[in-house]
């Protein structure tokens, strides 16, 4: 498969970002300067990377409660999102939704979703609109192993399936459905196999291999532009922190947690690059310190941003 050195290059410090975002995201909420639930993306961005990399600015995206991934790889802005998380005027959201409900539709963020299985009629009402007025938008629709038993999935991909729309049904797979394994969950072993009962394509890719993850949505995205409906793709992948930030993670073993770090999507990345003649050491440590730099402008941009005043409780406010 031949992807461009400058798209390699981009999914490289776009994983980066993810992984160096959540990792002060988890040291600020230990500090108390984070507000609300936080679920972090560490060890999963191999997905979102690979799947927005095949996006354009005016496709879409729906998003879950462990956002932060999709968001930075659709191109949000680390200082806005930052600033959401501080709960500043200056956030996404005014400082209002927090981690979980920050949205970007000027860049087709369609919104992170505090409800498990939310984003699946949005994804489908997306696809809707891209079909009526002939366009060939496509949604990329992020889900998790547990949303995969929510009623909305199955009708989503019923509706896709009838009306032929352009969704991708992305499920990212970490095992764990907050602390419940997919093994008890399930009675089937892959997400991937439901889609037959919906006559559309699924497939099961290694989810922190960056190229499969991007290779496979490559095509599902051709079939969404071409008219011929959606694709069911699961990224097995694996979470490396709790399902959110103080969740004592009694339910897997160090083992398993160790086994999974041997797989790190971004030393694997790091690896490939490195053998394809992509990329030098010496350019990755200088992709490293940028994206450092960046983390920390994003941290000082919230930190001296003003808190929302009391008299602004009702704006924006529709429920």
């Amino acid at each position: 498969m031949a992807v461009e050195k400058e798209k390699l290059q981009w999914m490289y410090k776009n994983m980066l970002t993810i992984r160096n975002f959540e990792e002060k995201v988890a040291e600020l909420f230990a500090a108390g300067k984070c507000y609300g639930f936080v679920h972090l993306y560490v060890g999963e961005e191999a997905v979102a990377t690979g799947v927005c990399a095949n996006l354009r600015k005016e496709d879409y995206i729906t998003s879950t409660h462990r956002g932060h991934g999709h968001l930075i790889s659709k191109g949000g802005d680390l200082k806005l999102m930052m600033a959401e998380l501080f709960g500043r005027r200056t956030g996404y959201c005014k400082g209002k939704g927090g981690s979980m409900h920050i949205a970007d539709v000027e860049l087709g963020i369609l919104g992170a979703n505090g409800i498990v299985g939310g984003g699946f009629p949005i994804a489908v009402g997306a696809g809707f609109t891209a079909k009526y007025k002939g366009t060939d938008h496509v949604v990329a629709c992020f889900f998790g192993d547990g949303a995969s038993n929510q009623g909305t999935f199955h009708e989503a991909l019923n509706m896709a399936s009838i009306w032929k729309l352009p969704v991708i049904f992305v499920n990212e797979n970490n095992l764990y459905g907050i602390s419940l394994s997919q093994k008890k969950s399930m009675n089937v072993p892959d997400v991937a196999a439901r889609a037959a009962a919906y006559n559309i394509p699924g497939l099961v890719v290694d989810g922190n291999d960056v190229l499969a993850v991007y290779e496979a949505v490559q095509e599902a995205v051709k079939r969404a532009r071409s008219g011929e409906g959606p694709t069911l793709i699961e990224c097995k992948t694996y979470r490396y922190r709790g399902h959110f930030e103080g969740d004592p993670t009694v339910y897997r073993s160090d083992e398993e947690v160790e086994e999974w770090r041997k797989k790190d999507p971004i030393p694997r990345f790091e690896a490939t690059l490195s053998q394809m003649g992509i990329m030098t050491e010496e350019q990755m440590e200088k992709i490293r310190s940028e994206v450092s730099e960046m983390i920390e402008e994003a941290v000082k941009f919230a930190e001296e941003s003003p808190w929302p005043s009391p008299e602004e409780v009702l704006e924006d406010v529709y429920a």
